[in-house]
């Protein structure tokens, strides 16, 4: 069980743990319970998600359709307030 395991590290450190989890998982296949506010980092790490409210699972299924067209409201607010990083481009 990893709870915010990385939320903490620096840019740097966080993608070196990261690649050290992805190693192991590979190596001894072993899966994770990893719990991260962070939607981007559950996104590309997690191959299932389970969204809880008020301690009820809200939603649950594959990461990426979860994420990217979430059927719960609270799946729905989770992807609204999670910080986007725009292009200066997209910003024009």
């Amino acid at each position: 069980m990893l709870d915010e395991a990385v939320s903490a590290l620096d840019v740097s450190v966080r993608g070196q743990i990261l690649e050290l989890l992805l190693s192991l998982q590979r190596e001894e296949r072993i899966a994770y319970l990893f719990i991260s506010h962070d939607l981007g980092l559950v996104r590309a790490f997690a191959d299932r998600v389970i969204l809880l409210e008020a301690g009820r699972v809200a939603e649950e299924g594959e990461a990426r359709t979860v994420i990217d067209a979430p059927q719960s409201a609270i799946g729905r607010a989770l992807v609204a307030a999670a910080p986007r990083l725009h292009r200066k481009q997209d910003r024009q």
